[in-house]
């Protein structure tokens, strides 16, 4: 018996599923997920909180070309915090 093949992640640009409204935007990039299929990347982008997304395989040059990265999400929520902590009074 042969093993199942491991699939390898690749990188996944998530776009909008509704053509007419993604034709109006421009055809933005919404953000980039790694994932093995295009199920799996879609599903990904639901998880953090994309409405509809539509996956297309990308090349790591792409990638800045997304709107929305995790990586700076997170950069701006840490940003936030430290604005609002700094604004509590005792």
């Amino acid at each position: 018996m042969s093993e199942p093949q491991q699939q390898s992640n690749q990188l996944w640009g998530i776009y909008y599923t509704d053509r007419e409204y993604a034709g109006e935007m421009g055809d933005p990039m919404r953000t980039v997920v790694e994932a093995p299929t295009k199920q799996a990347a879609e599903e990904a982008a639901v998880r953090l909180g994309f409405d509809a997304p539509c996956a297309h395989p990308v090349h790591p040059e792409q990638i800045d070309e997304a709107q929305w990265l995790q990586a700076r999400r997170l950069a701006l929520r840490r940003k936030l915090a430290q604005k609002r902590s700094r604004s509590i009074g005792v």
